[in-house]
């Protein structure tokens, strides 16, 4: 008798013994993973069950703010003998503050611009003070005179055919980032060709006086920047210098108010 319940209870040991316990069992069947096709919602789903909600990421259509590359850190690019420019190639726009990234977006590049252009000290004997400014309008080049024979050239565009013009004039005026205004006579004109024209427009990267503007005397002329600096060496405005962005920045900070500009 005592040796038949002595079976029993070995018996019964090895049955529990063969049977898994509830937490063995939870840890020995782990739940399936699942990854969401929409990369909107929860990246990982558990248990193999939907999401109640599907959560789809919004893109922003508005810019609330642009930020300003400064152009002096915007180095030209030789490819093939040939500049490409990389001004305004980059515009970083912060985005509204639901999305925390931050977009670049790209511009196309105008590799149009020789690098004969890029600015360059050079022999240029001149009886004007050290300080004034010559702009060789045929050549496309304006000359900085630096007084010991040397010259600061920079490559510039300057009037159309019909629009060019000589004489002297003085530096009445500087401005960074100046706002636009364009002539009445412009509007006119540019009104026939089915452009129409702002009566004003701030002062930014895309403003076509570019990122410095010199004022000549009384005249609607000025020696300032571009947001077209592929048309540096070029005929292409309506009687202003053009210069690279670059370019201005650094001739601005040189120049004086009242200093003399000899266009010829």
């Amino acid at each position: 008798m005592k040796l038949r319940h002595l079976l029993s209870g070995a018996a019964a040991l090895l049955a529990f013994g063969s049977v898994p316990s509830a937490g063995q069992d939870y840890h020995a069947r782990r739940p399936p993973v699942v990854v969401s096709p929409d990369l909107g919602a929860p990246w990982v789903i558990q248990l193999g069950r939907e999401p109640d909600r599907v959560v789809r990421r919004l893109t922003p259509r508005r810019v609330y703010r642009q930020v300003r590359p400064d152009p002096r850190q915007l180095e030209p690019i030789e490819r093939n003998g040939v500049l490409v420019q990389p001004e305004g190639a980059y515009v970083v726009r912060r985005l509204p503050t639901d999305d925390i990234q931050t977009a670049a977006i790209a511009r196309p590049s105008h590799p149009q611009m020789s690098p004969m252009y890029l600015p360059r000290e050079v022999d240029y004997p001149s009886d004007l003070k050290p300080g004034s400014i010559v702009i060789d309008s045929r050549n496309r080049f304006l000359y900085y005179i630096r007084g010991d024979g040397t010259a600061r050239r920079y490559g510039v565009g300057v009037g159309k055919e019909d629009m060019g013009w000589t004489g002297t004039q003085t530096v009445s005026r500087k401005a960074e980032w100046p706002e636009w205004r364009p002539p009445a006579e412009m509007i006119a004109r540019e009104k026939k060709k089915g452009r129409i024209l702002p009566a004003v427009m701030a002062g930014g990267e895309e403003n076509p006086l570019g990122a410095r503007a010199l004022y000549l005397g009384s005249t609607l002329y000025r020696i300032h920047g571009t947001n077209a600096p592929w048309t540096i060496g070029t005929q292409a405005s309506s009687g202003c210098i053009r210069m690279r962005n670059q370019d201005v920045i650094e001739l601005y900070d040189m120049v004086r108010v009242g200093a003399k500009v000899v266009v010829m």
